[in-house]
């Protein structure tokens, strides 16, 4: 037997779905008592078991295995219906609500489920399947007896799962915010299809109830929403987790641009007793390079202090309050300017100390930003250099 290339989807994307919970089964072992990673691994133990029973290949594989017509019927169908109630079952535990609560709503899912399970084992043992139907069971088999029921009961499950998870991810989304709230709104309407798939089926069963057939719903129609609705599912769960990650990484590459001036006016500045770790940037992640980033440039402005002169910075704030009119614009373009001749006044002359009262250099994260900003103004460029004395510079500023 081969794998045809709608198979070999399945199989990839349900072998990536095991792998996953496989590599959760560790943390399983230490927090038994976790009932949001149980139901967390059941779900992708159950996705990842209907994307293998469900392909093309393993339902004529099960049904020749076995020697028993369609007997990948209730397998798939008593996965699905396990799928459906894992959904739901994790988004019970993942909604906050009051400790008892959720355990009994748990119990209520796990039980309701289980024997929707065994009911569909029941109802295949009790029906006759005579013709292999890989593709049109449910339309072929809507009249059966005990066929028929059993495909009523798994449509009905999934659908009931799905609604009532898809409206309690509605509700939900209303009282959170950022990525989980993201993540809410992109899997209720992954839900809601999984919803019309199953209506979609419904309706070709009742239609051959009343002697018409709609066929085409079954194996034209309601088979394309699965993409959708996977991509989707996949993605709602998905944001909640690396969201926050990916906007962190974001923010952190953002002030890295926003830092590049000061850093590459700062860097080579000689800093003794500071300890600087290499950190190459295509191999170290953004927010620990900032981190570095960050640090490396306080130790240099506090290897430049006993260089500043306050006059300096008098000098060029005096300008700068002439040109802009703000007064923290000023501050901020001053203190850079001082930074700069103090960083030639390191190269060529020995300590300047400035009085007590020298006003002192941002010392918080976020002030190194403006004042990497401030490093392309005129004022800063025309009072780096410090053999120029700054009246006369702020004169011809």
């Amino acid at each position: 037997m081969t794998s045809g290339p709608s198979s070999l989807g399945f199989y990839v994307y349900g072998a990536m779905l095991l792998l996953v919970c496989a590599l959760k089964i560790p943390a399983l072992l230490r927090r038994r008592h976790d009932t949001l990673l149980r139901a967390a691994c059941l779900l992708l133990l159950a996705a990842g078991c209907l994307m293998i029973f469900a392909a093309p290949d393993s339902i004529t594989a099960l049904n020749r295995l076995t020697g028993i017509t369609n007997f990948a019927a209730p397998v798939v169908y008593a996965t699905t219906t396990a799928f459906a109630g894992a959904s739901l079952l994790l988004i019970i535990n993942w909604r906050p609500a009051p400790p008892e609560r959720t355990r009994r709503a748990s119990r209520l899912c796990v039980t309701a489920y289980g024997l929707t399970v065994l009911a569909i084992a029941v109802l295949f043992w009790a029906g006759d399947t005579p013709t292999e139907q890989p593709t049109l069971f449910d339309a072929h088999y809507a009249t059966t007896p005990f066929i028929r029921e059993m495909i009523v009961t798994y449509l009905t499950a999934q659908g009931v799962a799905m609604m009532t998870a898809s409206i309690l991810c509605l509700r939900w989304s209303r009282e959170v915010h950022g990525w989980l709230r993201a993540g809410l709104r992109v899997l209720a309407p992954a839900y809601l299809i999984i919803v019309c798939y199953d209506v979609l089926r419904l309706t070709a069963v009742t239609a051959r109830w009343t002697g018409h057939h709609l066929d085409f719903l079954v194996d034209e129609i309601s088979p394309r929403l699965a993409a959708p609705a996977s991509v989707l599912g996949i993605l709602g769960f998905v944001l909640p987790l690396l969201g926050p990650r990916l906007a962190d990484t974001t923010r952190a590459v953002r002030q890295l641009r926003q830092l590049a001036p000061l850093w590459r006016a700062l860097r080579d500045t000689p800093t003794p007793g500071a300890i600087r770790v290499p950190l190459p940037w295509w191999r170290t992640p953004p927010a620990v390079l900032l981190t570095g980033r960050k640090t490396a440039l306080y130790d240099a402005i506090l290897a430049l202090t006993p260089y500043c002169d306050p006059a300096v910075r008098e000098a060029a704030h005096r300008t700068a309050l002439r040109h802009t009119g703000d007064a923290a614009h000023a501050a901020v373009t001053a203190d850079a300017a001082m930074l700069l001749a103090a960083r030639e006044r390191q190269r060529t002359t020995t300590p300047h100390r400035p009085p007590d009262t020298t006003p002192p250099l941002p010392h918080r994260p976020h002030d190194l930003i403006p004042l990497s900003r401030s490093l392309s103004s005129p004022v800063v460029q025309n009072f780096r250099h410090p053999r120029t004395p700054p009246q006369k510079a702020a004169h011809h500023e």
